[in-house]
C-alpha cells in the first residue's frame, strides 16, 4: 500500500534532469509563489558541515525540549520513511498533512523544472511557518551557500560542524574551497558556533565571518569540550559543565556534544537542558545497536550495529569508536555508493575487521557493485566476500564466529534499507 506523498514524491522527483544543481533561483521563485513562508518562521537555527550536523542538530532538540520549547526539525536524507525529513513542534508530519503541503508546493510550481531536494524544502518551510514553535532547526542539505535550506535572513544562530573532504564534483576539490561553501550560511551580524576544523577551513570561516562582522564561537578558542574520568567536560567563557558522556556512542560525539552546548549556552539554557542535550538525544543509523527485529534474530549470539557514515571521516569515526568498545572480533557488512572515496573510508577501519561482506545498496542506482566493494577492502587488506543481501551476509557470520560483533555501514541508503527491513 503507498501512501499518498510517496506518489508525489515520485512525480517530483521527474521535475529536474539533475538530483542535484546547486543555484537558488528556483527555490526563490517557488518561495514567492508560496507567499515567502521562510520569512514566518520560529528563530532558526542554521547548521551546515560535512559530518555531524545530525548528531548536532539531535542534542540542540533533546535540549530544548528538554527546557519545554516546541522545536522544528528539518533533515535529510531520510533513512526509512520521508517524514523523517519534518519533524513539526516535536513530532513527524504526518501523512495528511504532507501530501497537503506537497500538492500545494507541486501546483505552485507549475511543472516548472526544480531538483526533488528544493521543492520538498519549500514544503517543509510552509509546514513550519504555518505551525507553533518556538525553535526551527534547518540542517544544510549539502555545503551551504547555494544549498535550498539557506534562505533566512536573519537566522538566530549558524553551526558549521567538522568540515571534510565529501561531494568534491559539487563543492571544490580542495578543502578551503569546500569550506567556502559552508561558509555561506554565515549572515550579517548573526553569531556562529564553529567545530573542530582544520587550519586551512578555519582560516576560510574566519575571513567570511570577518567581513560580516559574524561573532564566532569556536572550538579550542572560545569552547572546549573532552572526556575525563568517564565524563563530558565543557568548558566556556560562562564555566565549566560536568556532564555525563553522550548517550550516541563514539568518541567523535563528544566534539557534536561540545557544539551543540556551545549553541545552547549561547541561548542561554539551563544546567539541566545542557545535561538533556547529550543524554536524551535520538538520531538512528550512527553507531546504532540494533535490539530486536528480523535481523537481529538472524545475529544470533552476535552483537548487530548499524552505521550511515559514508566518507573519510566517517571511516575515522567507525574506527575510533570500535577501539573504544570491548575487545571483540568484528566483522564489517558493506555497502557504499560510486560517488564515494571507498578506500579513503576503509583505511581506518582496516585495523579494525576480521573480515567484510560486500553488498550492493538495493534499489540504488548509483551502488558500487559488491564485486567492486570486495576488490577495494581486498587492497585495503581486509579478508572480503561476497552477499546476496545483508539478511544472507549477517547468517553468514553468525554461523561462522558466533558471539562476534558485525557492524553494517558504508551508506545511509544502506542503513536506511536495513532499518525498513529490520522494521
Amino acid at each position: 500500500m503507498s501512501d499518498g506523498s510517496d506518489l508525489i514524491l515520485a512525480r517530483m522527483m521527474s521535475l529536474h534532469p539533475k538530483i542535484i544543481d546547486l543555484t537558488l533561483d528556483r527555490v526563490w521563485r517557488l518561495l514567492d509563489a508560496l507567499g515567502h513562508p521562510e520569512r514566518d518562521l520560529p528563530p532558526v537555527i542554521h547548521i551546515a558541515g560535512t559530518n555531524g550536523k545530525g548528531s548536532t542538530q539531535a542534542m540542540i532538540r533533546a535540549g530544548l525540549e528538554a527546557a519545554g520549547d516546541k522545536v522544528h526539525a528539518y533533515t535529510s536524507p531520510h533513512l526509512a520513511r520521508f517524514h523523517e525529513r519534518i519533524r513539526l513542534a516535536g513530532e513527524l508530519i504526518s501523512e495528511d498533512h504532507l501530501t497537503d503541503i506537497l500538492e500545494e508546493c507541486e501546483t505552485a510550481n507549475g511543472g516548472i523544472p526544480i531538483t526533488y531536494f528544493e521543492i520538498t524544502t519549500c514544503a517543509a518551510l510552509l509546514a513550519f511557518a504555518r505551525t507553533e514553535a518556538d525553535w526551527t532547526l534547518l540542517e544544510v542539505g549539502l555545503g551551504g551557500r547555494l544549498d535550498a535550506t539557506n534562505v533566512v535572513d536573519a537566522p538566530r544562530l549558524t553551526i558549521i560542524t567538522p568540515v571534510s573532504v565529501d561531494h568534491q564534483q559539487y563543492l571544490g576539490e580542495t578543502l578551503p574551497e569546500i569550506a567556502g561553501e559552508k561558509a555561506g550560511i554565515l549572515k550579517r551580524g548573526v553569531p556562529c558556533v564553529v567545530g573542530p576544523q582544520e587550519e586551512a577551513t578555519l582560516d576560510v570561516i574566519e575571513a567570511k565571518a570577518a567581513k560580516l562582522g559574524a561573532p564566532l564561537l569556536v572550538h579550542g578558542q572560545h569552547w572546549h569540550a573532552f572526556e575525563e574520568r568517564g565524563r563530558l567536560i565543557f568548558q566556556d567563557e560562562n564555566g565549566l559543565l560536568d556532564l555525563p558522556l553522550p548517550n550516541l556512542p563514539g568518541p567523535h560525539q563528544i566534539d557534536n556534544a561540545g557544539a551543540a552546548l556551545a549553541a545552547l549556552r549561547h541561548l542561554g539554557a539551563s544546567g539541566a537542558a545542557c545535561e538533556a542535550a547529550v543524554t536524551k538525544a535520538h538520531w538512528p543509523a550512527r553507531m546504532q545497536r540494533l535490539a530486536h527485529g528480523p535481523l537481529v534474530d538472524a545475529a544470533g549470539t552476535c552483537e548487530l550495529w548499524l552505521d550511515g557514515g559514508h566518507n573519510p571521516a566517517g571511516g575515522l569515526a567507525v574506527a575510533a569508536t570500535l577501539a573504544r568498545m570491548p575487545q571483540k572480533p568484528t566483522h564489517l557488512i558493506l555497502g557504499m555508493l560510486n560517488t564515494k572515496d571507498i578506500a579513503g573510508y576503509l583505511r581506518p577501519v582496516a585495523a579494525r575487521a576480521q573480515s567484510l561482506t560486500a553488498v550492493s545498496i538495493p534499489g540504488e542506482a548509483n551502488t558500487l557493485s559488491a564485486e567492486e566493494t570486495q576488490a577495494a577492502a581486498a587492497k585495503a587488506g581486509i579478508a572480503a566476500g561476497t552477499a546476496e543481501s545483508v539478511l544472507a551476509a549477517v547468517r553468514a557470520i553468525a554461523e561462522k564466529d558466533p558471539g562476534a560483533r558485525i557492524l553494517i555501514c558504508g551508506s545511509l541508503y544502506l542503513a536506511g534499507g536495513v532499518l525498513k527491513e529490520n522494521g
